[in-house]
């Protein structure tokens, strides 16, 4: 820590000086030791680039001594991406070097095993589409025929990450590297904080069960405070969070220690106290009056695109939403779906494990649902769960998404180690923690140009990756571009794995096997799947 190191550093100077003049000059030699470390940490202490060593003067050396020798040292343990497994070291290598705009190139081929079950590739053509030919900024625009200000935004985009589980220097720069790259940024469900609007960039508005930020005295949704923020010019789009990926069905939960006197004021909820968000709406209590709900967030926007955020879960739930958007003709500007790999420092390991479909069997089932049910041209569905790389936004528009949102690799562009503290607020890169011993290594101005840097290389190798494929527009990426090794001699595309529905199949009664037991127990009157226990 800085004080200490300051504080035992002079000490140590001022008694091998004082050794040296009045014992013995060796200790002159002592004392030329002590001072060369002492302006290491002093030079640590004022540089900008490294937060670890700026919060931890000349020990924070270590961790970067320790990093060149990762290679070797986990050589015989390279994780797999796959199925919701942790972010594999490859990508991760890649995420800090664009961030940095650090050398991607890497020798000798690929570093993953390309021969185990699981491992994805994405077919290339042999008259591949020059880049330079390409649109090398794609957008997506949301909005629906009820929606009066359409949203233009980039395929890459920050997922939700609430003020108050990251620290303020944390959101400010995330803010600032959407301003200057041109995407937006999820606040999360903490409400949005003055560091949300500092740098002036697209705000996507996450409500959440506790409706912080928009909630009276006892909790409940507050239609005059959230009109007041959803129409404030950087919000672009509003979130209702049903669920969320990392913790579904749990709700959330800020410790004590993180809730200051700030954060407080933002969420309207009372400081120093440990605060949880409830596992569910008290806003409405039927997948009828949820998409009515989201109408009003509608209109008391002004007319700004309003979407969900969901994990599946039952299935026969969310075809009740799907039948109560239908019957009532109003429908969400947009659907984000999370996976249960999403990560999280405020659940249970049960929950972060086991609870959840993962994403891309969710997206895969949610684009099945609206395209079946002749709907998709209403919703756009953004993807959220472990996109790191081009090829993640890739696979995961082949499986239906418009557009992608990014957590963890964002935070890992601002500096993030995987230190593994999140819930501790003991984040050594300050950007977990509230502790301002911590926050203070974080230097907003060098790291909000990393995060741009890496939301600039990533989009770019998209684009590049759909040249390759032949392609020149995202929206011509399908399941038959994707393919999956299932066993050391069979491989299948994800067409083979997630099959499509033709559009209005449902509607025609064309319904699959697989689904036809969810829709007979899905009912927009009211939420579970009560046919089984009837």
């Amino acid at each position: 820590m800085r004080k200490p190191f300051v504080i035992y550093s002079t000490l140590i100077l001022i008694v091998t000086l004082a050794m040296s003049l009045f014992l013995d000059k060796n200790w002159f030699v002592l004392f030329a030791i002590v001072l060369i470390f002492t302006i290491l940490g002093y030079q640590d202490m004022f540089q900008k680039r490294h937060a670890v060593r700026r919060i931890f003067p000349l020990f924070g050396r270590f961790r970067y001594i320790l990093e060149e020798l990762r290679p070797k040292m986990y050589q015989y343990f390279i994780e797999s991406d796959i199925d919701g497994r942790p972010i594999n070291r490859v990508d991760r290598s890649t995420i800090y070097q664009r961030a940095k705009k650090e050398l991607e190139t890497i020798p000798f081929g690929t570093q993953l095993d390309v021969y185990a079950e699981g491992y994805e590739w994405m077919c290339h053509s042999v008259s591949p589409k020059a880049f330079d030919t390409l649109n090398q900024n794609p957008r997506v625009v949301f909005g629906n025929k009820d929606c009066k200000q359409p949203y233009s935004a980039s395929v890459f985009n920050i997922s939700a990450m609430s003020f108050g589980s990251l620290s303020p220097q944390a959101v400010e720069a995330m803010n600032g590297g959407a301003k200057i790259g041109g995407f937006a940024q999820n606040t999360g469900e903490g409400g949005i904080s003055d560091y949300h609007l500092k740098h002036g960039g697209d705000l996507i508005w996450q409500v959440g069960t506790g409706y912080f930020g928009c909630r009276d005295e006892h909790g409940n949704f507050d239609a005059g405070l959230f009109a007041e923020k959803a129409t404030l010019p950087t919000v672009k789009m509003i979130e209702l969070k049903l669920s969320q990926g990392a913790k579904p069905g749990h709700g959330g939960i800020l410790p004590a220690s993180k809730n200051t006197e700030e954060i407080a004021r933002i969420r309207h909820v009372k400081p120093h106290t440990k605060i949880a968000s409830p596992p569910y709406h008290t806003a409405f209590n039927t997948p009828l009056e949820m998409i009515q709900f989201i109408h009003k967030l509608r209109e008391l926007s002004g007319g700004k695109p309003v979407g969900f955020k969901i994990c599946i879960g039952h299935k026969a739930e969310f075809i009740s939403i799907c039948k109560a958007m239908i019957h009532l003709d109003i429908y969400p500007d947009f659907i984000t779906v999370d996976g249960g790999e999403g990560g999280t420092g405020a659940a249970p390991q049960e929950f972060s494990n086991y609870i959840g479909a993962p994403m891309i069997d969710g997206l895969a089932f949610v684009h099945n649902m609206l395209v079946g049910l002749d709907i998709r041209h209403h919703i756009k569905i953004i993807a959220a769960g472990k996109i790191t790389s081009a090829f993640h936004i890739a696979r995961a528009m082949a499986l239906g998404a418009d557009t992608c949102n990014s957590a963890r690799a964002m935070m890992m562009a601002i500096g993030c180690i995987q230190a593994l503290l999140c819930n501790t607020n003991r984040c050594p890169t300050g950007i977990a923690t509230q502790d301002p011993n911590l926050t203070v290594g974080l230097d907003v101005e060098d790291k909000k140009v990393r995060l741009a840097n890496y939301h600039a290389g990533t989009v770019k190798n998209f684009v590049e990756i759909l040249g390759a494929s032949g392609l020149d527009d995202m929206k011509n990426l399908t399941r038959h571009h994707i393919y999956r090794r299932v066993s050391l001699n069979e491989m299948q595309t994800y067409e083979e794995i997630f099959p499509s529905l033709p559009k209005g199949a449902l509607v025609r009664g064309e319904i699959p096997a697989k689904y036809q037991l969810d829709f007979a127990q899905s009912d927009m009157n009211r939420w579970g799947i009560g046919l089984i226990n009837e």
